[in-house]
């Protein structure tokens, strides 16, 4: 017998003992292949199972992510206006973001009417910058109206190459008609003196779809609305609305108010406030399915920047929004008079208008106190650039006074103090009125253009870039009937924001809507 502790193996299969009942096989000496099938069943089951779900996983992923890649279509962001500012972070830096609702009536949107009832690439029916604050803190919706008259800069069209002159006191939903989304971010940079990051582009078929993916939107109304032109049946109080009818909602004309642009710019921002505070309150944007349904609806019918053109980023801008306060979500007009020239259009309330585009330069929360305010804040009227000694020779530079403020012989008196400051090659032009001056240059001139504001004590707000100007214009308006520098602009009372997502507000139904 073999003692407790010889270290002689027996011989091979022999039983071996051990503590507790029957024999011990020593598993070294089982053929390999015998040993592998005595595994647990379930243990296969389990790596099977998981293997799958893994692939399973992936595959649904994969298809995932090339659904909404191969829904998104692109366009360029601009149209050949200039850019100063680089490239954005969109996970961590302010982004600004054009949003547009063209009325194009190709492909699916025929219903709405023929194709000659929108020409190009489609009016820009809506318009609104979406400006989100590096922290998430604060985003702001400015709406811009379509009926605003403004000055479109010369514009390339980046699908047919195409280049379009520019063009003053235009409606600015023409501004994408002929030369595409790009025209309409140059145009909105050129207005406000920002830049666009990039821009989101829908359809009509977009809000139909998309209010049907959420289930509906509850909207208000003062009084029961019928308005055959859109289509719009609602009774008074508050309704949920989707498809035809949310979008029926969004473009009436004749509904609201006094039956002009304004009206139904306040619509869209109350329909708009109510998604946000459904989207949140369904816990939508934290909802990973919810988020796919969404983001297929909207990719679909989505035209947007290169940038802006992968699932990846279009999902970090979901995850940015999905914890934002509704009552940090502002919605603001740009403020607006009737225009002299047409009744029917609008033209920038100034100063109000280039104080709330100097404000948004600055920062995107509007919260804080404006420097007529706030002796500490830095002064929005501080000059462009200061050139104690400029590289060039003043004598040389064409430099045109155009006289806007509606007093005889003021021009010279301007001119004066231009020949005065050494800029000696000057014209003088009698303009348009208007209210505030603006100093305008040429490729090539920025440099001239910015010692000509400082020299006048104009903002960067006031200053931009027109093709069309050859040198620098120093276009005086009427804060600058007197004395050697423009007046001060005025700062609008109150504040700017017309409501937040937090507020609930009911439309005025138009009596003769």
């Amino acid at each position: 017998m073999l003692g407790r502790h010889d270290k002689t193996r027996p011989e091979s299969g022999a039983p071996v003992s051990y503590p507790g009942q029957g024999t011990l096989v020593d598993s070294a000496h089982i053929p390999q292949r015998q040993r592998r099938r005595q595994r647990p069943r379930w243990v296969k089951i389990t790596g099977i199972t998981v293997a799958a779900l893994l692939l399973g996983c992936l595959a649904f992923g994969g298809y995932w992510v090339w659904r909404l890649q191969t829904n998104i279509t692109t366009s360029a962001l601009g149209a050949g206006g200039p850019r100063t500012e680089g490239p954005v972070d969109d996970s961590k830096d302010r982004l600004q973001i054009l949003v547009l609702g063209s009325d194009t009536r190709s492909g699916k949107n025929g219903q709405y009417g023929t194709p000659d009832q929108s020409s190009g690439y489609g009016q820009s029916d809506v318009m609104m910058l979406l400006d989100i604050s590096a922290d998430n803190n604060h985003v702001n919706v400015i709406s811009f109206p379509r009926d605003l008259l403004v000055d479109v800069p010369a514009c390339k069209d980046a699908a047919t190459h195409q280049q379009h002159d520019p063009r003053q006191n235009v409606m600015i939903n023409s501004a994408m008609a002929d030369a595409g989304i790009g025209c309409a971010v140059d145009t909105v940079n050129r207005l406000t003196g920002m830049e666009v990051d990039h821009f989101m582009m829908a359809d009509f078929n977009a809000v139909k779809e998309l209010s049907n993916t959420v289930g509906g939107v509850d909207v208000c109304v003062s009084a029961a609305v019928v308005d055959p032109e859109s289509g719009l049946r609602l009774p008074k109080g508050t309704s949920q609305v989707q498809g035809d009818q949310a979008l029926a909602f969004l473009r009436t004309r004749h509904a609201f108010a006094d039956g002009g642009d304004l009206g139904r710019i306040k619509a869209q921002q109350s329909f708009l406030a109510s998604l946000t505070r459904k989207l949140k309150a369904d816990g939508t944007l934290g909802n990973p399915q919810k988020v796919l349904a969404i983001a297929d609806t909207v990719t679909k019918n989505l035209t947007v920047d290169g940038g802006l053109a992968s699932v990846p980023t279009m999902l970090t801008l979901a995850d940015r929004l999905k914890n934002i306060d509704p009552a940090k979500v502002n919605f603001i007009t740009v403020p607006t008079v009737p225009a002299a020239s047409d009744p029917n259009r609008l033209g920038l309330d100034e100063p109000a208008a280039g104080n709330l585009f100097a404000r948004l330069q600055r920062s995107a929360d509007l919260s804080q106190p404006s420097p007529a305010t706030d002796p500490a804040a830095p002064s929005t009227d501080a000059p462009t650039a200061v050139a104690a000694t400029p590289d060039y020779d003043k004598s040389l530079q064409p430099v045109t006074v155009a006289d806007g403020t509606n007093v005889p012989g003021r021009g010279n008196e301007i001119g004066a103090l231009m020949t005065g400051a050494g800029f000696t090659k000057l014209a003088l032009i009698q303009a348009q009125p208007r209210a505030q001056t603006m100093v305008y240059y040429g490729p090539g001139f920025a440099d001239v253009a910015a010692d000509v504001a400082s020299m006048f004590g104009l903002p960067a707000a006031s200053v931009q870039q027109d093709a069309g100007v050859q040198g620098v214009q120093l276009y005086a308006g009427e804060d600058f009937t007197t004395g050697a520098k423009p007046a001060p602009p005025a700062r609008a009372a109150g504040g700017v924001v017309a409501q937040t997502a937090n507020d609930q507000t009911c439309q005025t139904a138009n009596p003769g809507g």
